[in-house]
């Protein structure tokens, strides 16, 4: 049997990042929930819940919902309507396939005067004659009843013939009463002597019965062959029962309904008990080598960001998913410090930035033979550090080795030329020149 927890509804709220108490939508079917708990305290700002297809025999705590505008709760075990007078938006409520049998307890429903859909068909109360013109009187804010629109004309009919029908419908809720109060004893009757009888068999099975492994009269231990044979026994008798109980009429009644989810529930646990099965514990991951060399791994299947744990290493990085570990190894070492995670809101994606440390040499990056003159490597270093985002190339089939033979790279000293400035020779044709021989030439 399943109840309402935190975890439930954490679980249940990951479109607003697992955060309960600024939920506006919440969804809580199939989950075989019997009582209707805890909501009205982690969730305050609802405004549509969906409980459908829940074991749920009672509408209560959901008194402070104040904003909750849709509220179903079709496929439960709901007997009368009940503490909603403080869900003051209500705007629609579904009650389609229940118990409810108490048609006047719709009368509680006049305080939400936002109301405008109601669903009862499927219910006990829908078999009543009068059934709809006793609701659409009753309720005067109500538009649409099951899915059909409340027409002008209809109301007033209704309101004309209200008298007489609140009186048919009080007449059937008492014919009603009286044989519900017949079937839950029935059914009380009936679990009494189910729990009996499964006291017997125990202690029948406990005094008489022996494993497969106890040690007989002629003091040797069991066959295997007569194991299986006591499986095989077990087996068809439970199948039997379980035939039995499916063919076997019954009421469509809440207790009935309890009753089919505990038989199906013991017939699991036997299921479980006689084949044996257990769940097999997974070895944990190796992520480390014991010579120290980390490993690529990638074992998380859905990625949540608040359960998302990122390591970065200087020759891996390591992401934690629920637990669940996402490894690379790197091609050449990163600033752990230097790097930084984000995640895109849109698409999920998960983009690790990891600068790589200077001067690191990747073997897969050969180095030509021919050697460059000095401006062609200026160049290339120049084009290199204009490049804002450098991303690390990763591929396990490539080692990276570095190259001994060009680590340091001998400069040879290039001679430098000296070149003979012109002889200045006097020019004989320039009317200002005085040849003085007294001064020496210029060198």
């Amino acid at each position: 049997m399943g109840r309402i927890t935190e975890d439930l509804i954490r679980r249940n709220s990951e479109h607003n990042d697992c955060v309960i108490f600024s939920l506006e939508e919440l969804s809580l079917h199939q989950q075989e929930i019997e009582r209707l708990e805890h909501i009205d305290k982690w969730c305050r700002d609802l405004k549509i819940l969906y409980l459908q297809n829940n074991l749920i025999g009672k509408i209560e705590n959901v008194s402070k919902l104040k904003k909750l505008e849709y509220l179903n709760l079709a496929l439960n075990n709901i007997e009368k309507i009940e503490n909603l007078e403080g869900c003051e938006g209500l705007t629609k409520l579904d009650l389609t396939v229940n118990f409810i049998g108490e048609l006047s307890s719709v009368k509680t429903l006049q305080h939400n005067i936002h109301l405008k859909e109601l669903f009862l068909m499927g219910n006990p109360c829908a078999d009543f004659d009068g059934y709809r013109q006793f609701v659409v009187a009753t309720l005067q804010q109500l538009k649409w009843l099951d899915g059909k629109e409340i027409e002008r004309s209809e109301r007033i009919q209704a309101w004309q013939n209200f008298p007489v029908i609140e009186q048919q419908v009080r007449e059937q809720e008492a014919a009603y009463c009286l044989k519900r109060a017949q079937d839950k004893e029935e059914a009380q009757r009936k679990l009494r002597e189910e729990e009996e009888n499964e006291a017997k068999e125990r202690s029948r099975s406990g005094s008489e019965g022996q494993s497969p492994f106890s040690v007989g009269n002629d003091d040797h231990v069991l066959a295997p062959e007569g194991q299986e044979g006591v499986y095989n026994q077990k087996k068809f008798k439970d199948n039997v029962d379980d035939l039995e109980f499916w063919n076997k009429p019954s009421l469509f009644t809440p207790e009935s309904r309890l009753e089919t989810l505990r038989h199906m529930e013991k017939q699991r646990k036997d299921q479980e008990k006689l084949s044996g099965k257990k769940k097999k514990v997974k070895p944990p991951r190796i992520l480390i080598t014991e010579d120290g060399k980390a490993l690529n791994v990638n074992e998380p299947k859905y990625m949540d960001t608040s359960l998302i744990d990122v390591d970065v290493q200087p020759t891996y990085v390591r992401v934690m998913v629920k637990g669940k570990p996402f490894q690379l190894v790197l091609p050449a070492e990163v600033k752990p410090d230097s790097s930084s995670a984000k995640r895109s809101q849109t698409t999920g994606h998960l983009v690790i930035c990891m600068p790589k440390v200077d001067g690191i040499i990747t073997g897969w990056r050969q180095t030509s033979e021919s050697r460059t003159s000095p401006s062609d490597s200026s160049r290339e270093r120049t084009n290199q550090r204009s490049k804002q985002i450098e991303k690390l190339e990763v591929d396990p089939g490539k080692h990276s080795f570095p190259d001994v033979a060009h680590i340091v790279r001998e400069k040879t000293p290039t001679p430098r030329r000296v070149q003979s400035e012109p002889k200045v020779t006097p020019c004989g044709e320039d009317p200002d020149f005085e040849d003085n021989p007294e001064v020496p030439p210029l060198i």
